[in-house]
């Protein structure tokens, strides 16, 4: 008799071990499912296209069809072998990954820019390295059919201009189908692409092969945008394109004194926003800016390279904003631009991705509720409860 009480006694303790073990189970799976998976879609599920401002005086069906809806990212710098620690790579990549597909699955874009600084040593990697950090971008941001990829190469990609070759030139060409001076028209739209590393001004070969490019598009652009009245010989036999004034995509943004006048949250910190920009490495030279503004008379220009959000105007008219980058290596608070599109305005939105140190702070809560319940549980949390009750106990017999 008593060993069947004994036995059913400790089938109950085994059961109750079990049900506490499969809680502990549960909770730790749903603080991981919700902070590497679904907190993407909660934060981006909040993001909206925003409204072209010509698109009201269109009807609904044509307004549809006419605008672009474009992702514009940067500075993604995926780790490489030399830098790239295990654990670094897995967490910050996996933040991309995840950002990026979800995305692309809630807001269903017409095409996606990356403006550069896809890699982190692509300036440095051997041909293996290479191959397994392509292989990797291509897993984190594959795409359906129904979206386009464009990427804009950055001096982490090829290098500085003192480190970048024609190989390296090359070999980034040859993968993301990249060439300096190359118009990407879409829905009427024109894109121009601009290796803003080879913008040197010194006439090396890369140089001058990307700035040749950029000219004879620029007459194209130029010639295309004249009345049709308009008799000009030398416009006589170009091919005529859309009418659209341009949108410069590069990777260096023009340039500019420093990150003084920018603001937002996501902007420069204060220690660093009146630290004076150096030409041809924080930003284009002087005279490399006024050659592109001179060339497109562009109405849009889209940079990454500081990682930090900025919006300035050029001349006094033309807007450029500088992208932040897209990796929690790089801010907590990374972000991605939408812009809706057409051949006449734009309209453009920032879109921000999950806060690292919020989802750092999701998992301390956790752990912390964790702790507690497995000393509750084992009853290690009593004895100080008893301890205080006794202490005030003698404090009123007193």
């Amino acid at each position: 008799m008593l060993s069947s009480s004994s036995t059913a006694v400790n089938n109950l303790l085994l059961k109750k071990r079990l049900c506490f073990l499969l809680k502990l189970v549960c909770f730790v799976s749903s603080v991981l499912i919700f902070c590497e998976f679904l907190i993407y879609y909660v934060v981006i599920f909040q993001c909206r296209w925003p409204e072209v401002k010509s698109g009201a005086h269109m009807g609904k069906k044509e307004t549809s069809t006419s605008v672009l809806k474009a992702i514009i990212l940067a500075d993604t710098h995926l780790l490489g072998e030399i830098r790239g620690h295990w654990l670094d790579k897995l967490r910050r990549e996996w933040q991309m990954e995840r950002s990026f597909q979800t995305a692309l699955w809630l807001l269903q874009p017409d095409i996606v820019f990356i403006l550069g600084d896809v890699f982190d040593e692509g300036k440095w990697s051997l041909p293996q390295a290479w191959a397994d950090d392509v292989r990797r971008f291509r897993k984190m941001f594959r795409y359906p059919v129904s979206t386009e990829l464009v990427v804009i190469v950055g001096n982490h990609d090829i290098g500085f201009h003192y480190e970048m070759t024609t190989y390296k030139v090359n070999r980034f060409e040859k993968v993301f189908n990249f060439t300096s001076g190359k118009l990407i028209t879409r829905k009427g739209i024109n894109f121009v692409i601009v290796n803003s590393v080879a913008m040197e001004g010194d006439g090396c070969a890369v140089c001058r092969t990307s700035e040749a490019k950029l000219v004879a598009l620029s007459h194209k652009l130029n010639c295309s945008q004249q009345k049709p009245n308009h008799s000009n010989k030398r416009c006589s036999d170009v091919e005529k394109l859309p009418a659209s004034e341009p949108i410069l995509l590069q990777h260096y943004p023009l340039y500019r004194k420093s990150d003084a006048e920018c603001s937002g949250e996501d902007s420069a910190p204060p220690e660093e926003k009146n630290i004076p920009f150096k030409e041809k490495y924080d930003v284009l030279s002087q005279e490399a800016s006024q050659k592109l503004i001179w060339w497109f008379h562009p109405r849009l220009i889209l940079s990454g390279h500081t990682h930090s959000a900025c919006e300035v105007l050029h001349a006094g008219k033309i807007p450029e904003i500088s992208v932040p980058s897209f990796s929690w290596r790089n801010r907590n608070n990374p972000s991605f631009i939408m812009g809706s599109i057409t051949p006449a305005d734009f309209s453009l939105q920032k879109c921000f991705l999950p806060y690292e140190s919020r989802v750092f702070t999701i998992y301390c809560a956790a752990g912390a509720l964790l702790v507690i319940l497995i000393l509750a549980h084992f009853q290690l949390l009593t004895p100080p409860f008893y301890f205080a009750q006794r202490l005030i106990s003698k404090h009123k017999a007193v």
